[in-house]
């Protein structure tokens, strides 16, 4: 197969896809208007107290439960960029309070979730920095344009994998049948809190899922391998209807109140964070995903993936991209 394959979007989806196509013998080339590969599956570096450290803000572990990712996660940890996360993961009852512990098997990037985007880009001509604003069929293919109303070329294949609201106003009008299908996916939105702290939460663990309150999830992200133990570090995530209520707080405001959750929530009496700062994911979470695993058009080779369109999740988003391939490859519909 030799075609030229424009994929936008460089997390796991569209990274896993590009990896297949190449393997196959397409040329691909991936835009991302991001500074770095991975999507939400994110790694912030910050200095505290003095040392740079890591907070995975954004997805914060995944499980595997189809047999077509699991000789993908075997690699990866053989190549040292996922490892098993053997913290202890509670659920909390409206006290703070520990119901239960959960042993599902989760895994991480290693030594940051961004691990993985990294390693899925090796090798692949990825484009970071670059946001593609239009997509213009022709005769010979298709025309992507940046923000700027820079040519960035012309592809016989192109395949979006942002997140449904941006794939559907790229493509209404090179590909409005997948416009439409994409449109009608919603996505909730997710306030992520990044707490640091001198000396540990004395909490008995070190993930926990909140069903009370404004969080829904907690997590010790200083306690996955691969990660410096100190300082303390902890990413609250607020939960997609107070997120979605609370969209366009200030961020400081968003911190300072999902903190004041947080110690109500988890029981705590500790001092102040040594830092605290908030960030918006205005597209986390598929609210109503398609079962579909990917969008394909053989007739004007456009394409549309996402975790979004495989039900959520890490796993999701790899299936996506593979689906995604498959149907590249065919130059037939789903």
């Amino acid at each position: 197969m030799s075609i030229e394959v424009a994929i936008v979007g460089a997390g796991l989806s569209g990274l896993t896809c590009a990896q297949e196509l190449a393997e196959r013998g397409a040329n691909v080339t991936v835009f991302d208007k991001g500074r770095g590969p991975g999507g939400r599956a994110s790694t912030r570096r910050i200095e505290v107290g003095g040392a740079e450290v890591g907070f995975d803000h954004g997805a914060q572990y995944f499980t595997v439960r189809d047999h077509a990712v699991r000789p993908r996660l075997e690699a990866w940890i053989e190549a040292g960029v996922a490892a098993r996360w053997d913290g202890r993961i509670a659920v909390l009852d409206s006290r703070g309070r520990v119901e239960s512990y959960s042993d599902k098997p989760r895994f991480v990037g290693n030594p940051g979730m961004n691990a993985l985007g990294r390693h899925l880009s090796r090798g692949l001509d990825v484009r970071c920095g670059v946001e593609v604003a239009a997509i213009e069929r022709g005769e010979k293919g298709s025309r992507l344009v940046d923000r700027e109303g820079n040519d960035l070329g012309v592809f016989s294949t192109v395949i979006v994998t942002a997140p449904p609201a941006q794939t559907s106003a790229l493509l209404s009008s090179a590909a409005p049948e997948i416009a439409e299908r994409t449109r009608s996916v919603h996505m909730k939105p997710c306030w992520a809190v990044m707490a640091a702290f001198e000396s540990p939460l004395d909490v008995p663990y070190d993930g926990a899922f909140i069903n009370d309150g404004p969080l829904s999830w907690v997590a010790r992200t200083s306690s996955k391998p691969g990660r410096r133990p100190t300082p303390d570090r902890w990413v609250l995530h607020a939960g997609p209807e107070w997120s979605a209520e609370h969209l366009e707080l200030d961020r400081n405001e968003a911190a300072r109140r999902l903190w004041a959750a947080a110690v109500e929530s988890m029981g705590l009496r500790h001092d102040e964070p040594q830092y605290l700062r908030a960030h918006r994911w205005r597209y986390a979470i598929a609210d109503n995903p398609l079962d579909d695993g990917a969008l394909f058009e053989p007739d004007t080779r456009i394409g549309a993936c996402g975790d979004w369109a495989c039900g959520n999740r890490i796993e999701g988003a790899v299936l996506s991209g593979l689906r995604m391939a498959s149907l590249v490859s065919e130059g037939r519909r789903p």
